[in-house]
């Protein structure tokens, strides 16, 4: 059986973001911040180291330094004249029959080629006795073993992560240039959405969307509005687009954009602007408008909100990735054996929520995290991944593999 709601016109996802890579400018704007506010953002200009990391040679171990000619034969013992610390080093030079304390970070005496272990030596008074199975040349971080002088650190664009901002730091950089913050405004439509706090009166809804849209777009890549709910009224939302067009890099709608007659997203988008495509070959989140007012890129996403956290994050997180000048990532999928039966009709592609977790030999097992439908924001709760079928799948039976996408790596 086909699905009901398949058409023709639908599109693919592939086909979907292949249409916004060509159609979007990543931004070009730049500003200079300093690491404490740099997590996440997009490096705009590479990073140069100013010089060697590490930027003496020092110990990666406490233990003892010593010169590895003094091994003419095992075991043997020597004198321990004097200590390293880290940040405090020894500042004379060794001499045959000599070794220094040293401690992890500590520099490398004059001298010196080797550590041993703390672990692996004896230590009486000053005498210090080591075992036949020394190594020369162990323990020991070497000048620019990790970055030479004026090597490129990050490469840019890159989004900087924690360990980025400490490379940046072991190289004394306190600031970077960056792509601007994104401005995005978004807002809800529809007569039915009646706000937290206020009493529900018949046939009314709280407005879920606002909420589960702020939490996605709560990222330090971007400036965001909550423009709150606009009712069904064509001139209101024509308004309210071209308003925040003005101000906005991008415009996230919720609600609309369906065939109904209250729904008025892609009439009005056709009317002040440019729809590229609407209607995606997707479960859920079949209506979406693509488009552009002006300068602004709009999404309008469906009014369900299992369908407005998928298309979220199936199309628009690539289409603000790569407004950032990142690259888009594919999204991690990996095989697991399914333990529920599960419904699918042939013509649109799903992403039906799932409980995966890894058995006890290895494999992956994924069972339904519940309804399907694209209201029921339980199921979703309790999923911890995405069961992807493919747009010609249909019904799954217990014991098939199928294709997963986790929410998160921490399953």
């Amino acid at each position: 059986m086909t699905d009901q709601c398949y058409s023709n016109s639908l599109i693919s996802i592939k086909d979907a973001l292949d249409n916004i890579k060509a159609a979007l400018s990543p931004i070009e704007e730049e500003e200079t911040v300093n690491l404490h506010e740099a997590l996440n953002r997009t490096l705009a200009q590479p990073c140069t180291a100013p010089f060697h990391l590490p930027a003496f040679p020092n110990s990666s171990m406490d233990g003892y330094a010593f010169n590895s000619a003094d091994i003419k034969s095992t075991p043997f013992t020597l004198e321990q004249v004097g200590i390293s610390w880290a940040g405090k080093p020894f500042t004379g030079e060794l001499l045959a029959g000599q070794c220094v304390r040293i401690f992890t970070g500590a520099v490398l005496p004059k001298g010196a080629d080797s550590v041993a272990m703390q672990e692996h030596v004896t230590a009486s008074d000053q005498i210090i006795h080591f075992p036949g199975n020394v190594q020369a040349t162990q323990n020991i971080r070497y000048i620019g073993e990790d970055v030479r002088q004026d090597d490129c650190l990050l490469a840019a664009p890159k989004q900087l992560s924690a360990t980025d901002l400490g490379l940046l730091a072991s190289a004394g950089i306190y600031e970077v240039r960056v792509k601007r913050r994104i401005r995005i405004a978004f807002f809800s439509t529809g007569d039915e959405l009646c706000a937290i706090g206020s009493p529900l009166a018949a046939g009314k809804i709280y407005d879920s969307n606002r909420y589960t849209l702020a939490a996605l777009l709560n990222n330090p890549c971007y400036t965001v509005t909550d423009l709150g709910v606009i009712l069904d009224n064509k001139a209101r939302i024509h308004a309210c687009l071209l308003a925040a067009a003005q101000s906005n890099d991008v415009i996230i709608s919720t609600g609309g954009a369906s065939v109904g007659d209250a729904d008025f997203i892609k009439e009005i988008l056709a009317e002040i602007g440019q729809v590229n495509f609407w209607k995606l070959a997707i479960k859920p989140g079949k209506p979406l408008a693509f488009g552009r007012i002006q300068a602004c890129y709009f999404f309008g996403l469906p009014g369900n909100p299992i369908s407005v956290i998928a298309t979220f994050q199936q199309i628009v997180t690539p289409a603000l990735r790569q407004l950032s000048s990142l690259s888009n990532r594919t999204p991690l999928r990996f095989k697991a054996i399914c333990q529920s039966p599960l419904r699918k009709q042939a013509g649109r592609q799903e992403f039906q929520r799932g409980i995966v977790q890894q058995t006890e030999n290895g494999t992956f097992a994924v069972i339904s995290a519940g309804k399907q439908g694209s209201n029921i924001l339980s199921a979703s709760s309790r999923a911890n991944c995405y069961i992807v079928l493919a747009r010609e799948q249909t019904n799954v039976e217990v014991g098939t593999e199928v294709l997963v996408e986790p929410f998160s790596l921490f399953l």
